[in-house]
């Protein structure tokens, strides 16, 4: 229920070994800045110097851009990044450093992504925060979708420096993720609609739906579900 392999087919993406031994789908947030580091000491060695780009745009540190991919003016790419082929980087994005975007996927206008991995055909492609998280193959954000990724309360315990992990209560048993920062895992296919949050350490599965305006809580979501937000209106008459 809850392994890399129920929420990603993990034969159809060329970068399956991101979720080498794990148990729970959570700990390759974990492997994110090892395998970046590995694709860009073999195959993926950095050639961002090589690509030309607006004189808008600035690139810095150790990034690889694959063939076809697009980035315009405006942009900030921060390394160790890997981004695939025919990737769309849009004007005003934001990449802060140990992201990775498989082939396809867009980073939109004024989106920002830190330590995250975006799958084949992965889509942000609008004025959203992708923080310490995983978005599957084909899975899209609506606009203005937020994946927090830090708790409001957490702090740093004055003696170690390091903050609470976070924990999940999933069908009456506890998981401690042993991340302090956890976005979102979105699972193949899945959506966010507009304006939506998801708070720090939601796991949803394949081909679920959260609609609009949601503000979702930590936990675990299933495949194939639809999340709604129920709210009333009313409309009364305008008086002088």
């Amino acid at each position: 229920m809850l392994s890399a392999r129920d929420f990603f087919d993990l034969d159809a993406t060329q970068h399956a070994a991101l979720f080498d031994d794990t148990e729970f789908v959570w700990d390759a947030i974990n492997n994110i800045n090892d395998y970046i580091a590995s694709l860009l000491a073999g195959d993926f060695a950095p050639n961002a110097g090589d690509f030309e780009v607006h004189p808008s745009t600035v690139i810095e540190g150790d990034v690889y851009i694959g063939e076809g991919t697009t980035i315009a003016p405006g942009v900030y790419i921060q390394g160790p990044t890997v981004i695939g082929k025919n990737c769309e980087i849009r004007q005003g994005a934001y990449i802060r450093g140990q992201v990775l975007l498989a082939d396809k996927a867009i980073v939109g206008h004024t989106t920002e992504m830190k330590h995250s991995v975006l799958l084949e055909n992965a889509h942000a492609p609008h004025f959203a925060y992708v923080g310490d998280s995983i978005l599957g193959r084909n899975t899209n954000l609506g606009a203005g979708t937020k994946l927090s990724n830090l708790p409001v309360n957490s702090t740093k315990d004055p003696a170690t420096g390091k903050r609470n992990t976070i924990q999940l209560k999933i069908n009456g048993e506890i998981y401690d993720t042993g991340l302090a920062k956890f976005g979102a895992i979105l699972g193949d296919e899945a959506q966010t609609g507009c304006n939506c949050v998801t708070n720090p350490g939601c796991v949803i599965g394949a081909r679920t739906w959260v609609y609009p305006l949601v503000s979702l809580n930590k936990g675990y979501y299933p495949n194939d579900s639809l999340i709604k937000l129920r709210q009333t209106t009313e409309i009364v008459e305008k008086r002088p």
